[in-house]
């Protein structure tokens, strides 16, 4: 099974990202909005993982858990900038919390074989996906809600592809 791991943002947030993502994706076919309740900030992707490898993989995730309480949105952001193909809201991490999260994370990932991304973290939410074959209108869009906000919970999930949108099964989830 494919597997994230991936720190969730409260409800509310969540929520008015969609709601902005929504007007911008209103007037660009070319963007495929992710649901509300998907948005999350990829903190490892882990890919295929046999299912007897859950409960130790929680155990990395709950010993990497921590307190996440100053995160701020930052602004659109294009991935990857030359070729776009998400839409994404970019995160301020402005008291290190969360790269402390990612670097406990990862060495609890290292520990079981695990090799980290080859690029740092760079924290975002993607809120829509360019639809396979199009471009989008144009790179310029409203800027984001600004808000502030804790990090709400590190969940394991499994990543289920297919339909369009990729959906998310919690596995094993830590509250903040």
């Amino acid at each position: 099974m494919r597997v994230v791991v991936a720190l969730e943002p409260p409800l509310e947030v969540a929520r008015g990202l969609a709601d902005w993502r929504a007007a911008v994706a209103a007037a660009d076919p070319a963007l495929a909005p992710v649901e509300a309740a998907a948005l999350h900030v990829t903190m490892a992707f882990l890919g295929e993982c046999a299912e007897d490898a859950v409960d130790v993989l929680a155990e990395s995730v709950r010993a990497a858990a921590g307190p996440v309480p100053a995160l701020t949105v930052a602004g659109a952001l294009w991935l990857a900038p030359k070729r776009p193909h998400v839409l994404t809201v970019a995160l301020g991490d402005d008291d290190g919390a969360l790269l402390g999260v990612h670097d406990r994370l990862w060495t609890g990932l290292a520990a079981l074989g695990f090799a980290p991304a080859d690029r740092p973290l760079r924290p975002h939410l993607t809120v829509a996906r360019v639809r396979r074959g199009q471009r989008p209108r144009s790179l310029e869009v409203p800027e984001p809600p600004v808000a502030g906000f804790a990090g709400l919970a590190l969940t394991l999930m499994r990543s289920r592809l297919g339909g369009g949108q990729e959906r998310y099964e919690p596995l094993e989830r830590v509250l903040l």
